[in-house]
């Protein structure tokens, strides 16, 4: 039997809060359901914490598999990450670079990665269709700006490797064409587009994915925090919730960024969340689109390793994101928002004038092998886990449910090798935030020279 122990999260307790998304865009462009807490004792086949992208195509999957599941949420349905991302759909879900897996994992396993970060892409296309989600989709692809004249010519040589690994016929446009493009900005040297992806208003899919899922017999429970996971002698899990409590044979993790250190005892250690901000515009005129000389709807980033992401929005707003503070007290957050403000303007100096509607941040989650896992979790049997996206979760974090989905059953996708490996503890275990000051120091540095 395991024993109860106290949660804990990694970060100040504004991190958790409603303060960090009291201001997000996403969440004036929809009404958000209330979904009740748990209020008594249930029982199911599965039982799922976490109602975001991964949670709820895992209960989707099995729900239309016949069986009986539950999604415990500690707020509601797209409170986390899932409610508050730029709405990049695109390839990715590792940091690690293309030849740091390949010499790590070796051609066949990195290929087979790369597929499954397409197939991705098709599965979220695939539930905004057969669900009649309206999400606001556009970009053709997903463009990557060129930050500087070396990151230029790094970005033209990987045309070719993604033709060979993934079948993708990438484009580049040099510096002197990005304006006929509407892509106009002095910051940049030129531009990689991989048409592949789609961006989406990210709370209008979690809302749409939840209402499938309600649809589909699945009973999810919000303001239902899981406090203590157990085991009985039959082997079936028991979590504790404040005001109820669920019996099931299968338990899915789907926490992400905003996991605790402690329920289950496993995760102590192996997520590391990283905070991501993202300020919106007013709608900006067609003058005002003019003047700056940006008028393209492709989602973008640019080659920075502490990266910026922006995208117009189909109203004519300017979503612009980058990577946070590493406290999340009420300062760092007004720190991060006024660095946010001077980056948008250096790159969009016909925008100087232009209000910032809208300001909120959020938790990422990297992992210590810098690759997303989807697997069994290691000494817990029935047991599964899914989390750590690296920045591009609209995507992976979906397409992981429904691998995790297809492990649980025995059939469906296959889950490529590199994602089922278990996550690794970091070095300084519950210290392990420390180590932020000093990578994004080193990487401002690398920025600015490379």
């Amino acid at each position: 039997m395991i024993q109860p122990i106290q949660s804990r999260r990694l970060y100040e307790e504004m991190a958790y809060g409603s303060f960090p998304i009291a201001n997000s865009y996403w969440r004036t462009t929809i009404a958000l359901p209330t979904h009740s807490p748990l209020d008594a004792p249930t029982y199911c086949d599965s039982v799922i914490i976490g109602a975001g992208y991964t949670g709820l195509n895992t209960a989707l999957a099995l729900a239309k598999a016949g069986q009986n599941v539950v999604v415990l949420d500690a707020q509601q349905p797209g409170w986390g990450a899932s409610g508050r991302n730029g709405g990049f759909c695109c390839l990715g879900g590792a940091s690690l670079s293309l030849r740091r897996m390949l010499g790590r994992f070796g051609l066949n396993a990195a290929q087979e990665f790369l597929q499954t970060t397409r197939h991705a892409v098709d599965h979220v296309a695939s539930l905004l269709e057969t669900y009649s989600i309206s999400a606001d989709r556009h970009s053709h692809g997903e463009t990557l700006m060129a930050h500087s004249a070396a990151s230029k010519k790094e970005m033209q040589n990987e045309i070719e490797d993604l033709r060979k690994l993934l079948g993708v016929q990438a484009t580049f446009l040099p510096k002197e064409e990005l304006a006929e493009h509407g892509l106009c900005s002095r910051e940049f040297h030129g531009a990689l587009t991989v048409p592949i992806g789609f961006a989406i208003n990210p709370m209008k899919y979690v809302i749409g994915l939840a209402q499938a899922v309600l649809q589909s017999g699945v009973r999810i429970y919000g303001e239902s925090p899981v406090t203590n996971i157990t085991q009985d002698y039959q082997g079936r899990h028991e979590l504790t919730t404040p005001n109820g409590t669920v019996s099931a044979q299968n338990l899915i993790i789907a926490t992400n960024g905003y996991s605790s250190e402690t329920v289950p005892a496993w995760l102590a250690g192996r997520v590391l969340p990283v905070q991501s901000s993202i300020l919106v515009t007013r709608q900006l005129s067609p003058q005002e689109l003019a003047d700056q000389g940006w008028t393209s709807r492709q989602m973008c980033y640019d080659s920075r390793k502490l990266l910026h992401y922006f995208r117009l929005l189909p109203d004519n707003r300017m979503l612009f994101g980058l990577r946070g503070s590493c406290r999340s007290t009420q300062a760092a957050h007004n720190a991060t928002k006024t660095r946010a403000r001077q980056d948008f303007d250096r790159m969009f100096p016909a925008w100087t004038h232009v209000e910032t509607s809208h300001y909120w941040s959020g938790l990422v989650a990297i992992a210590r092998n810098l690759t997303p896992f989807a697997g069994p979790v290691p000494g817990m049997n029935q047991t599964w886990g899914a989390m750590c996206y690296h920045g591009n979760g609209v995507a992976m974090g979906s397409y992981a449910g429904a691998l995790l989905a297809s492990q649980i059953l025995g059939h469906g996708p296959k889950t490529p090798t590199l994602m089922t490996q278990p996550l690794r503890r970091f070095e300084l275990g519950r210290w392990r935030r420390l180590i932020l000051p000093l990578i994004y120091g080193w990487y401002e540095i690398r920025d600015r020279v490379l």
